[in-house]
């Protein structure tokens, strides 16, 4: 896994380090630049269009103080229009232009953002199905969803609107002070004067909102992560009334939520009136010191309403601006955790150059393999195992055992932390994820249906199967029958987790998505815990037929289920205590022989 700074473990902290912090915004920086780059050239015509727009824009009080010095009194002295027809028309031309400029950079821009958008969106969802089962089972699935939603929408918003308000209030605000600069540098210097008190604000402002905006964030994906974990789990909160304790939890995030928001409230009730204040003092200063000019006659009239409307330009968009650090900053830490998230990589990488296996036998080998969760303790140590190819075996023992953990290994959800798991003699590191999943299918306890037709989710494994494949493998487990009741047959949508379906036949469903696949290895991971006894029993020749001609792995606490196997092996503590046929361990005084007469006298 990669590093706290990169990973999940850090993402959401509100305190960094500077090492980590520069890290981190080089990391989303690298991120950004990489979806624009394609677009470099749409990018560059964008900033000429805005430019352009920008100093069309700053062409008008200009064009004002030229009316009122040259224009008004051509009329009043001559009664000639000519000059107060060339400033209308300049001025209505400068108009037209900049709308339709702007009316195309709103364009160009739209075009980008969501392009971008799509590119990380796809980037997002593509990558998290990339990661290993480690990943998905330490970052809720709540964090991921707040990814894929709140944060790009955030980001979507700062594209949309915030790299606009940026434009206006910096490219608008320099245009607008060398135009000033140009009409009267003495004016000028006053703004230059008042921009040092305005720079300590803007910084101040800068540094307050980071820290106020990224506490957001993190309260707000907290937010999220409660509400899916509450819906998810809403049986077994409505089974065990845990309504009024998420409650009180969810109603302690959300007041947390609105005092994040409320601080940032109160930093721009703060820095507008500080900003306005600034600004109304210089041009204050601007028309006071006009005023007393054109008493001198060093001054005309038109030049300081030209002068007092530049001044007034350079200071509004300024408040854009803080709107653009509203949107940045809440952009900039939803940037960072997306990249954090992409920045993940696969606990189990596939190999550089794998190893064709084009028809595995199934012949399943430990080799020393040592494994733990990630830092905690050992799980199976210094473990040993040969599964020659065709055989059932039977994994029995406490729970902790190491069963499941043996069969992740097998499906490569996890790799040793030392030794070797192979395949035919081929260690499952070098092969091919498609390979390696064509050959080893497991089946699980909880069943998974997607939503969709039963007939696309018995083929899931084999999507290209035909119609009749998919109804002959459906017979091959006895799930024909159900299947047939349905309000639409095969073509019936299961619905979201598969709600149309009881939990027993979800179970024959993934098994008939299992025998479709047709997998060298088979593992049933508990697979028949969601069905009745009666229903278990009458699926135990399905069973055999599923498990005819291939190695298979049973995990199961009903040792019925393991009556079928060619042997059973007793896991304790992560060692295998016991390994022979099930008839043989059960005349003997063992582990399975005392499991199974316990078990014989719970049926009674």
């Amino acid at each position: 896994m990669s590093s706290s700074v990169q990973g999940v473990s850090g993402e959401d902290r509100l305190n960094y380090t500077k090492a980590e912090s520069k890290a981190i915004r080089r990391r989303s920086l690298r991120l950004l630049g990489s979806m624009l780059a394609p677009m470099k050239w749409r990018v560059v015509l964008t900033a000429i269009v805005v430019v352009a727009q920008t100093g069309v824009r700053v062409l008008g009080p200009a064009l004002l103080g030229l009316g009122l010095n040259e224009a008004l009194p051509a009329v009043l002295e001559n009664d000639d229009w000519g000059p107060t027809w060339f400033v209308a028309g300049a001025y209505a031309a400068t108009a037209i232009a900049g709308a339709a400029l702007l009316a195309w950079y709103d364009i160009l821009a739209a075009k980008v953002t969501q392009t971008v958008l799509l590119d990380l969106r796809t980037r997002v969802f593509r990558h998290t199905q990339r990661l290993s089962l480690e990943f998905h089972e330490t970052y809720t699935s709540g964090r991921i969803i707040s990814r894929q939603t709140s944060d790009l929408d955030t980001i979507r918003e700062l594209l949309n609107g915030g790299l606009t308000q940026l434009v206006n209030g910096v490219l608008y605000g320099a245009f607008t002070l060398i135009a000033l600069m140009l009409l009267d540098w003495r004016s000028g210097v006053v703004v230059v004067v008042a921009f040092v008190p305005l720079a300590f604000l803007m910084r101040w402002f800068y540094r307050a909102s980071q820290r106020a905006y990224r506490g957001t964030r993190i309260i707000s994906a907290q937010v999220i992560v409660k509400f899916v974990e509450t819906m998810t789990g809403i049986r077994a909160g409505k089974a065990f009334r845990t309504e009024p304790g998420n409650e009180k939890t969810f109603g302690k995030l959300s007041w947390d939520y609105r005092e994040a928001n409320m601080k940032v409230i109160r930093l721009f009730g703060t820095f507008e009136p500080a900003l306005m204040a600034i600004s109304a003092i210089a041009i204050g200063v601007v028309v006071l010191w006009g005023g007393v000019r054109i008493t001198w006659g060093e001054f005309a009239v038109g030049s300081l309403l030209a002068a007092v409307l530049y001044v007034r330009n350079f200071f509004t968009p300024l408040q854009e601006v803080a709107m653009f650090l509203n949107s940045f900053q809440s952009a900039s830490a939803a940037l960072e955790k997306v990249s954090g998230v992409l920045e993940e990589q696969p606990s189990v990488p596939d190999p550089a150059k794998p190893v064709a296996l084009p028809q595995a036998r199934g012949h399943l080998e430990f080799d020393d393999v040592t494994f733990g969760y990630g830092e905690g303790k050992t799980i199976l140590p210094d473990f040993r195992l040969d599964i020659p190819e065709g055989q059932t075996v039977a994994l029995v023992g406490t729970t902790g055992a190491g069963k499941s953990t043996l069969a992740k290994l097998v499906s490569r959800f996890y790799d040793p932390t030392r030794g070797r798991v192979t395949l035919d003699g081929i260690d499952l590191r070098d092969l091919s994820q498609a390979d390696l999943r064509r050959a080893v299918v497991m089946v699980t306890q909880e069943a998974y249906l997607f939503s969709g037709s039963v007939a696309d989710n018995i083929a899931l494994g084999r999507p290209d199967a035909s119609y009749d494949e998919i109804v002959a493998a459906a017979k091959a487990v006895g799930a024909h029958e159900f299947i047939e009741q349905l309000p639409d047959g095969y073509d019936t949508d299961v619905n979201k987790r598969g709600g149309r379906v009881s939990a027993g036949q979800r179970q024959l469903v993934s098994f008939a998505r299992a025998f479709l696949a047709d997998p060298s290895v088979l593992i049933l991971d508990e697979a028949t815990a969601s069905l009745d006894i009666p229903s278990e029993r009458a699926i135990q020749k399905a069973l055999q037929t599923l498990l005819a001609d291939r190695t298979a792995i049973i995990i199961a606490h009903r040792l019925s289920t393991v009556e079928i196997a060619d042997r059973v092996l007793v896991m304790e503590h992560g060692r295998i205590i016991e390994d022979d046929a099930p008839e043989a361990l059960k005349k003997g005084d063992g582990k399975f022989a005392q499991l199974h007469r316990a078990w014989r006298e719970s049926l009674v």
